[in-house]
């Protein structure tokens, strides 16, 4: 596997912290030490120069997002810490962002190193394929940045600090980036391979990465954020590029991995995988722990738990939507019963995958101290009349080991289940997972999204359609999945709604609405909501309480759902984003330095037009 190893660290210090000394030499001796390495040196050895594309992979490969879901409708981390721009607070000062070329200046230094780099030294074919890999991070650090700001100083080779002047770079239209990142991506794709035939080169970036990238680019291109007045030639483009990366991707062996729970615990062999953060132990485990409940976790808890929109979200096995009545809720029985019953034993794949309810065990090997084998969680409330709410009943139950401090569902996607409270820190062996920024089902709803954009509604519904036979959902009589939407605006918000479920807690959410300019569907929310689900009055505790779950419908039926209005005990803390103001400003600190390079947004009282 293609992995940041340990042995290049000693060449990397060396790339960038001056020369290093491999053996010693006599003091008081004046010589040239034949096996001393310098900086130039490192592009007369290919194991470094491929170190110093390690570096390069290491500093831009994204890793997973724990706690993301904070930043929209997905989850909750905490008790009044939503975030200022989610509560509408924005000001130049805290909505800025600081253009970082670091590991643009390695990609330009690369690339402009290896055109010097002799045949000797350095397959050709390999020289072009690490040119190939270099403009693909390069490019990808560039729309971290556009998509972010809009426009920024272009610079595509290796500056020369001993010229001053020529380190002062203007800012450059939005459009000018577009069109250079859509050129090292083509570039890119015309060097790299489909797949690679050496195993230890697993996770290396592919042609299907670099189309990909292409297409989610120019869909974000096409859309409102940036596309205001609806030009329909970005749309088509777009849709190429979007059918490309997918009929390449197809060609290159990656498709729907068919078990959704299964695309982040494995790698070489997984269809869904365009790209790939591998974690393992000891070198690169991930730690979990921030998405962990208490008595599972160590040092850190609480990320992540779904809120009442996302677990709606997900449909039934019908395909049709959750009924959720908050009136029918409060004063029918019948209706919550029956809800309580769909809610846990009628939802697709998707929905057991990405979230952990309370009463089943939690999916790791815990023995909590004081029990004897793995047991019920009851992460579950009841009502208090002398704390007026409702309280977790876990302690109740398992007494102190119990946690009881969350809302009673956590984010269970990609959760390494090897590893315990005792090494989800430190790591255990054998314990790994797998990150993908983009796997092959983004490729497909970006091709389908497109395509009902330029009017081929058959398109976009075929794709829905597989990615919801996917998760399992009946096709019914119909073959619609459940998905009745027929218009292109209809299709539009199924699409919405499917990246909201399909990519739940992968960091899509913010940036999906964003680019739709639908902030409005967090506003509407008003309050962060929850659902608890609660004891029934008078009713005793699940018996056996240590083995029974609330998957038995005999012990489910003493339970009932509850509509929680607010999570947060502060009443201003609520949706309220600013629907004026849909670009980061630029750090003031930077501007300071070049005001004449680098104009501030339009949005921010500046000069600079992002739609340009």
């Amino acid at each position: 596997m293609y992995r940041i190893s340990s042995k290049y660290i000693f060449i990397l210090a060396i790339l960038f912290g001056g020369t290093a000394v491999i053996s010693s030499c006599k003091k008081g001796l004046d010589f040239n030490n034949p096996v001393a390495i310098t900086p130039s040196a490192v592009w007369t050895n290919s194991t470094m120069i491929k170190a110093f594309l390690t570096d390069i992979y290491g500093g831009s490969m994204p890793g997973w997002p724990l706690g993301s879901g904070n930043n929209s409708d997905e989850g909750f981390s905490g008790v009044n810490n939503l975030g200022v721009y989610q509560k509408g607070g924005i000001n130049v000062d805290n909505t800025n962002v600081t253009l970082n070329y670091t590991n643009i200046e390695k990609c330009n230094f690369l690339r402009d190193q290896l055109t010097q780099v002799p045949a000797s030294v350095l397959d050709p074919s390999l020289n072009q394929q690490y040119v190939g890999e270099a403009k693909f991070w390069r490019a990808w650090a560039y729309w971290g940045m556009v998509a972010s700001v809009g426009g920024v100083p272009l610079i595509l080779h290796t500056q020369d600090y001993t010229k001053p002047a020529s380190l002062a770079v203007p800012r450059n239209k939005t459009s000018e980036c577009i069109t250079q990142i859509v050129a090292d991506l083509d570039s890119a794709a015309m060097l790299l391979p489909g797949t690679y035939s050496d195993p230890n080169d697993y996770g290396r970036i592919t042609k299907a990465a670099a189309m990909g990238l292409k297409g989610r680019i120019l869909m974000t291109w096409a859309s409102p954020l940036f596309n205001a007045t609806g030009d329909p030639t970005r749309w088509q483009n777009a849709y190429t590029a979007c059918l490309a990366a997918v009929n390449e991707a197809t060609t290159d062996g990656y498709g729907l991995n068919p078990n959704y729970r299964s695309i982040w615990y494995s790698g070489q062999g997984n269809p869904e995988l365009i790209m790939v953060n591998q974690y393992f132990y000891p070198d690169h485990y991930m730690n979990f722990a921030p998405i962990r409940p208490i008595p599972y976790t160590n040092g850190s808890t609480g990320n992540d738990q779904p809120l009442l929109s996302m677990l709606l979200a997900y449909p039934k096995r019908d395909g049709s939507p959750m009924e959720f009545d908050t009136t029918q809720l409060r004063t029918n029985p019948a209706y919550n019963a029956q809800f309580l019953t769909d809610f846990y034993t009628n939802r697709d794949d998707r929905f057991y995958a990405t979230v952990w309810v309370g009463g089943t065990p939690y999916p790791t090997p815990d023995i909590v101290p004081g029990q004897t084998g793995k047991e019920t969680t009851w992460d579950v409330f009841q009502w208090s009349a002398t704390n007026n709410a409702y309280v977790n009943i876990e302690p109740l139950i398992n007494g102190s080991a119990a946690g009881g401090d969350g809302v009673g569902f956590c984010e269970r996607k990609g959760l390494d289940t090897l590893m315990t409270a005792a090494t989800v820190v430190n790591g255990a062996a054998g314990a790994k997972s797998f990150w993908s920024p983009m796997r092959f089902a983004e490729l497909l709803m970006n091709y389908g999204e497109c395509a009902n954009e330029i009017g081929k509604p058959n398109e976009a519904l075929s794709v829905l359609y597989q990615i919801r036979a996917r998760a399992n959902v009946a096709a019914g009589p119909s073959n619609n999945y459940g998905i009745t939407a027929a218009s292109q605006a209809d299709i539009r918000t199924a699409y919405i709604n499917e990246r909201f479920v399909e990519f739940a807690f992968e960091g899509f959410r913010l940036a999906d609405l964003r680019r739709w300019k639908r902030y409005d569907i967090l506003n509407s929310e008003g309050y962060r909501h929850g659902l608890h689900v609660a004891l029934n009055v008078g009713a005793p505790l699940p018996s056996p309480a240590l083995t029974s779950t609330i998957m038995d419908p005999t012990i489910r039926a003493n339970f009932s759902a509850v509509y929680v209005n607010s999570l947060d005990t502060d009443p201003t803390v609520f949706y309220n984003l600013d629907l004026h103001h849909w670009f980061w400003a630029l750090s003031p600190s930077q501007i300071s330095l070049e005001p004449s390079n680098l104009p501030q947004n339009n949005e921010w009282g500046g000069t600079f037009d992002p739609l340009q």
